[in-house]
């Protein structure tokens, strides 16, 4: 029946309002509530009121039983004007005959059963019971008055059924006006209490309509309000996350200029050459201009990568799978080696396993080494260590100023001193990218004069 009540509520409240909703099942719930406490309530006081009865009639016959009135009952030697002093009516069993007044005989079968007889011979010590004559409710008392004799009491039960028509009366108009104030306050509350998802949902719209990401005051400090402060950290972190894009977009633009200048220039040089004839570039200057080309397209195609590898703002999910970290490193030591033939590379590797994608902490490593192999100097060495799932790399450089320490993992972030140098200035970004997608961490030491020192450390695959 529960489940009845619920798939009922549920068709009845799927297209309403949230408020209505909840008003609605607070209505209900009252409803449900004050009916089910009136209905004790009720039963409560019936059944005090025919125990109250019941044990007032029960004394009452006793005493007659010891008054004698059962024989006085039988030779109708008993005053009907006493009896109905007393509100009550007296009756004899007796050999399963009922005897008592005259006038009312047309109505005292109805008092006469099986339980009467019962108890007049002797089978049950009394009996209590209610019976109806022309709509009119009787209790009847039926106690055990001699040998094979029963003294039989009624009294209506006209002023109780009143009193219980009362009651019930009472009880359905306390129950309706508190389920009307039950609704009325839940629509109150409802709308009250919901007035902060409101302001979300308008909030909501308001950014999907404006793009403006303002946050929205926040008051309170229930679930709502926590909702709303999780709401505004939310607008926050996207426009922080628009603001990245737009950054990235204009720094994008920035370094693309440079080499696109170049190549357009060595084109239209060598358009003109080949447009005049009297312009003709010599066997020398072409093999520089074309190397020029091949270098601002090696420089555009690394750009690009890394590019394309920052703009991946999203959990790992390329197929991460269980890897030894140790030979990532030596697969970017021998890609490095080919390219930095006159650097030294120290290299002692314990094995350690992670739980990675190996494309990416291998063009991390790379970037790591490429970096400490352009700044050491010629013959220099950099040494490159794996312990307990600690890489570090340190060169034999110049070192990295204090001031430009706090902004060297920023993208295309590069001190004064690297202006001059090949790169974009997102090699060291990657590589925080690389550790954070890892659950790793990458850290920085450096000294003017005395080296830099990088370390990548990443979790033991066998860690839960």
């Amino acid at each position: 029946m529960i489940a009845g009540l619920h798939r009922l509520l549920q068709f009845f409240t799927h297209r309403m309002t949230l408020a209505l909703r909840v008003a609605v099942l607070t209505t209900f719930a009252v409803a449900l509530t004050l009916s089910g406490v009136s209905a004790i309530v009720f039963v409560i006081v019936q059944a005090e009121f025919e125990s109250s009865l019941d044990e007032s009639m029960l004394r009452r016959a006793e005493a007659a039983v010891d008054a004698d009135l059962a024989e006085a009952t039988i030779f109708q030697q008993l005053n009907p004007r006493l009896q109905q002093i007393a509100d009550v009516q007296i009756f004899v069993v007796k050999g399963g005959t009922l005897f008592g007044d005259n006038t009312i005989d047309a109505q005292a079968g109805a008092f006469k059963g099986y339980h009467e007889i019962e108890v007049s011979i002797g089978q049950a010590s009394q009996s209590l019971r209610t019976v109806r004559v022309q709509g009119t409710p009787y209790r009847v008392v039926a106690v055990q008055a001699g040998s094979g004799t029963a003294l039989v009491m009624t009294q209506s039960m006209e002023s109780v059924d009143h009193a219980l028509n009362r009651l019930r009366i009472i009880l359905l108009l306390t129950s309706t006006a508190g389920v009307a104030l039950a609704g009325v306050a839940g629509w109150a509350v409802a709308a009250n209490g919901l007035r902060p998802v409101r302001r979300l949902t308008a909030a909501t719209e308001h950014v999907a309509r404006t793009s403006d990401l303002t946050p929205i005051e926040v008051s309170g400090h229930d679930e709502l309000a926590r909702l709303t402060t999780s709401f505004n950290a939310m607008l926050q972190a996207l426009d922080a996350s628009q603001e990245r894009q737009r950054q990235l977009v204009a720094d994008a633009g920035h370094e693309l200029r440079t080499p696109l200048t170049s190549l357009r220039t060595n084109i239209e040089l060598i358009g003109q050459a080949a447009d005049n004839t009297e312009r003709s570039l010599s066997d020398d200057q072409r093999h520089e201009i074309m190397g020029d080309v091949r270098s601002q397209l090696e420089e555009l195609t690394t750009l690009v990568g890394d590019l394309v590898e920052l703009a991946r703002d999203e959990p790992m999910r390329r197929d991460p799978e269980p890897l030894d970290f140790a030979e990532v490193v030596n697969q970017a030591v021998h890609r490095v080696r080919l390219r930095a033939q006159s650097i030294q590379l120290d290299v002692d590797l314990e094995p350690w396993m992670v739980f990675g994608e190996p494309q990416l902490l291998e063009r991390a490593v790379t970037n790591l080494l490429d970096n400490a192999t352009k700044w050491s100097p010629t013959d220099g060495t950099v040494h490159i260590r794996l312990r307990d799932g600690s890489l570090t790399v340190r060169d034999e450089g110049p070192g990295i100023e204090p001031t430009d320490l706090p902004h060297i993992f920023d993208r295309f972030y590069r001190a004064s001193e690297a202006r001059t140098l090949p790169g974009s200035g997102l090699g060291l970004s990657i590589v925080k990218r690389a550790a954070d997608r890892h659950g790793g961490t990458v850290d920085v030491d450096s000294r003017p004069g005395e080296g830099t020192t990088f370390t990548v450390t990443l979790p033991d695959s066998r860690q839960p």
